[in-house]
């Protein structure tokens, strides 16, 4: 399971979904989490079609989007997204 986090410095709402992430990752200890500044990383947010942030994209194990929220998600909704990823 993997989460890209395309995250920017002023964002307020960034810092609630950073929240929301770490709780998944405590509940859920494999979960891999790429936090990408879109200041940074650009080009990768470029090619991820990112226009806003917070952006939380679940992969699944062949690298496949299978859920994308744009804003800060629940928690409930990135667990049942990564439910989706098994």
């Amino acid at each position: 399971m993997q989460v890209l986090y395309f995250s920017s410095s002023f964002c307020d709402p960034c810092i609630q979904t950073r929240m929301v992430l770490d709780q998944a990752s405590k509940l859920l200890p494999a979960l891999k989490i790429a936090e990408l500044d879109v200041a940074a990383y650009a080009d990768e947010a470029e090619r991820a079609g990112i226009r806003s942030t917070p952006t939380v994209i679940v992969l699944d194990a062949e690298g496949t989007e299978v859920f994308r929220a744009e804003g800060a998600p629940s928690l409930d909704q990135v667990l049942v997204a990564l439910a989706k990823t098994v």
